[in-house]
């Protein structure tokens, strides 16, 4: 009897982790066999009279496990039961526009089929999780579904005398707020400037909206062009006031927030300060000296 305890308890035959799938319907007979071709049993019989006598008897999931080197028979039949399935994630950082969401699903392993760029600003940033021969197109409506419930839940909390209208243009207003700074301290004092700006119906001037026609959101790699700049094409914002014509990224749960709830300030102007952030003005004098100082230091640093 000691030894057919030891046998089901003890270290199996699996020389190192490897994933293993358990069909959709699959019995234990049928699980059993998955394992022993994929070596974390030595037999699949013994495996299941072992499983009726010692197990629980409840059925095992299906899925894709992830079955560590060494397994006992015992954790193996319990690894089956708890349907603790192998996730895999497909991860879209804050700000990624939508050809490179696009390039992360296609590119993720295991995922099955194919779609089209998604509609800019429609995917919340986030890491989605999926199992071997979920669909892409599965994967991405959950993305698209995050975003409609999170910004349906943070447009009913919004601050009163906002800049923004509508839920679109909350988005879109993000979107240009997470691509203008990188310190999540500075969000709500960004999303304050152009608040302001859109209220006293001033361009937002944010270089990020030039680019975006230019290259849909892939890295420009050289300096904004005057002819860019001068370009009109419903997005660029130093060739016309107000929002552009869509989002140009994916913006986060932060950036959207500090949309619908900017800092109070009267600050009208943004310059970098060298240390990845930015500093702030009310005035045109006031920016003007803060664009000196950080051509200055530019220049100290050999980058003009």
């Amino acid at each position: 009897m000691f030894l057919v305890v030891q046998n089901w308890t003890g270290g199996g035959p699996l020389a190192r982790e490897t994933s293993v799938i358990v069909p959709e319907g699959a019995s234990l007979t049928r699980a059993a066999q998955e394992m022993e071709k994929a070596g974390a049993l030595a037999s699949a019989d013994r495996f299941r009279l072992f499983a009726r006598i010692f197990g629980s008897g409840a059925p095992v999931r299906a899925g894709e496990y992830a079955v560590p080197a060494g397994i006992s028979p015992a954790d193996l039949l319990a690894l089956m039961q708890s349907g603790r399935v192998l996730q895999r994630l497909v991860t879209v950082p804050e700000g990624t526009p939508s050809v490179l969401v696009h390039d992360a699903l296609m590119a993720a392993e295991h995922l099955e089929g194919t779609v089209a760029v998604p509609a800019e600003g429609s995917v919340l940033p986030d890491s989605y999780s999926y199992q071997r021969g979920d669909t892409r197109a599965a994967v991405l409506a959950r993305m698209q579904a995050a975003m409609d419930e999170y910004l349906e839940k943070a447009w009913a909390t919004r601050k009163p005398g906002i800049a923004v209208s509508t839920p679109r243009e909350a988005v879109i207003l993000a979107s240009i707020v997470e691509k203008e700074t990188a310190k999540p301290e500075e969000r709500r004092a960004v999303a304050a400037v152009y608040s302001n700006r859109l209220k006293r119906g001033m361009p937002l001037q944010a270089d990020p909206t030039v680019i975006y026609p230019v290259t849909k959101g892939r890295p420009l790699g050289r300096r904004i062009l005057r002819s860019e700049l001068r370009a009109r094409n419903g997005y660029n914002t130093y060739a016309m006031a107000g929002l552009p014509a869509g989002p140009i990224a994916n913006p986060g749960r932060a950036s959207i927030d500090a949309v619908l709830d900017p800092a109070q300030s009267s600050a009208l102007y943004f310059v970098a300060d060298g240390t990845g952030g930015h500093v702030f003005a009310d005035t045109l004098e006031q920016h003007n000296a803060n664009v000196a100082k950080w051509y200055a230091l530019r220049r100290a640093r050999g980058e003009m």
